[in-house]
């Protein structure tokens, strides 16, 4: 029997067969039907699996062990830094005190909970220069979304209400323009320059009386740190705008830089991504939003403050957006977010960013031979490599990224920024060993030599995986999300 072969959960049923064991009732029985409506209940039992013990733990172990994580190997997916996740963040979180508390609970049984979440706003300030951090978004692109309704809040208490348009420019991450759209903004694009960095005679161009904001990634999705970013700043200030960092790349600059020393106004972070929490399979993540003293009166409510009875929740917030999210954020994630910095403290967050782009570097450098490099220059914590040559040869960037499969490795970024043909980003982060880096170059450098002698074993790929080479087009259209029976 081959990987392909093996039998579901579902074939492996023989009637008898239990895998669960229930306590006695405790409550009195009832009759269903006398308390939910009928058109409510099902009309026939579902046909569920009946199997031992045994074999549903087999079953479920064996899915896990096909699933990719940053547990299990090399994750160089760029632009959203998949760095290890310290398992001591994991064991300070299971804290009973932080475990087993309820977001209902009286805040004067909850002080311990609050000082934490206070405590990390005030290290927020200080890492990204802000003067005011909400922790409640519950991941970027809603913490932009968040950033976005205070600008949008800001302008409409100004009676500034022409400016209706967004500027983001094209090497952006792909949530700034969806982010922009669903606050009510219209999306104005700014082109790079022949270097990879904003263009600034084109950004004079759009930017008018219309401007609400400037959407910006410093370093960009490039890799590349924006050398012009007071001169940009400055512009959108004049015309009357406000300047958005999106923090998904502050691993690039952590303690060397700090958005707010930068020009901008509003930042959102990715606890998610820089400071460890686990990230991916649907979250949750957390998205914190910094702000300028400006903005402060339309954070999303409630405001967690320090006073001389302790801490608590103000509601009196005339000028705020509202709440944005039940409760006040995703509370395990935080408490991640803050046992890491507190356990890294200045120097070690500062060396997060000098290994970061010390790797990104080194494999930059190492690929260059073999790829098509688009930006000859340092990079900073992700670069952006080109198939263009390999696709001469008549193997494409995603026969690449399902290639890299089959050497154990979940691939980088793929056809983005839009603005690179063939584009590869690749983010090692500062947690990978040299080791582990030269592994994987070497694969790649194989990948691109059987490009050259025997294309079709990178085309067909891959070759070892559970599952062989999908149907792309129609795994998109008509996705098979449950068990069928044959």
């Amino acid at each position: 029997m081959n990987k392909q072969d093996q039998p579901l959960i579902f074939e492996l049923t023989k009637p008898g067969r239990i895998g669960y064991s229930l306590p006695d009732l405790d409550v009195p029985e009832i009759n269903i039907a006398e308390v939910i409506p009928s058109d409510y209940l099902r009309v026939e039992e579902p046909e569920l699996p009946e199997v031992s013990e045994l074999d549903i733990m087999r079953h479920y172990t064996a899915l896990s062990k096909r699933n990719h994580g940053v547990d299990s190997g090399f994750y160089p997916l760029g632009s959203c830094t998949m760095k290890y996740n310290p398992k001591i963040n994991e064991n300070v979180a299971r804290y009973n005190g932080f475990a087993h508390i309820h977001p209902l609970q009286d805040e004067s049984t909850v002080q311990g909970a609050m000082e934490l979440m206070y405590d990390l706003q005030e290290h927020l300030k200080e890492i990204t220069g802000m003067d005011e951090v909400t922790l409640q978004p519950a991941a970027g692109a809603h913490g932009e979304w968040t950033g976005l309704m205070m600008i949008r809040a800001y302008h409409e208490a100004n009676n500034d209400i022409a400016r209706t348009k967004v500027i983001v420019p094209d090497s952006a991450h792909g949530t700034n323009p969806a982010s922009a759209t669903v606050a009510g903004f219209e999306t104005i694009t700014v082109k790079s320059n022949e270097d990879g960095l904003v263009d600034l005679e084109d950004l004079r161009r759009v930017v008018g009386p219309d401007t609400a904001a400037l959407m910006l990634t410093n370093p960009n999705t490039l890799g590349l740190f924006e050398e012009n970013i007071l001169e940009m700043t400055e512009i959108i200030h004049s015309a009357g705008g406000k300047v958005y960092y999106d923090g998904a790349n502050l691993n690039a600059v952590l303690s060397k830089a700090r958005p707010g020393d930068m020009g901008f106004d509003v930042v959102h972070l990715n606890l998610h991504k820089t400071f460890t929490g686990p990230h991916g399979g649907g979250g949750p993540g957390s998205g914190p939003v910094g702000v300028k003293e400006d903005l402060i009166a339309y954070l999303p409510k409630p405001v967690l403050v320090k006073t001389e009875e302790g801490y608590h929740f103000d509601y009196n917030r005339p000028h705020s957006i509202g709440r944005v999210k039940p409760y006040y954020g995703n509370f395990g994630i935080n408490v991640r977010a803050y046992t890491y910095i507190r356990s890294m403290g200045p120097d070690g967050l500062k060396a997060v960013t000098e290994n970061a782009v010390i790797n990104a570097n080194y494999m930059m450098r190492r690929l260059e031979p073999y790829f098509d490099l688009p930006y000859d220059r340092h990079c900073k914590h992700e670069f952006v490599i080109s198939g263009r040559r390999q696709k001469k040869l008549g193997v494409r960037t995603l026969d690449i990224a399902k290639r890299l499969l089959d050497f154990g490795y979940h691939p980088p970024t793929i056809y983005f920024p839009l603005n690179v043909e063939e584009c590869m980003m690749i983010e090692p982060t500062e947690t990978e060993s040299k080791e582990t880096l030269d592994d994987f170059i070497e694969a790649m450098i194989q990948i691109a030599k059987e490009a050259e002698e025997n294309p079709e074993i990178v085309q067909e790929a891959p070759h070892t995986t559970v599952v062989s080479r999908l149907d792309e087009t129609l795994a998109a259209r008509k996705p098979v999300l449950r068990y069928q029976k044959q």
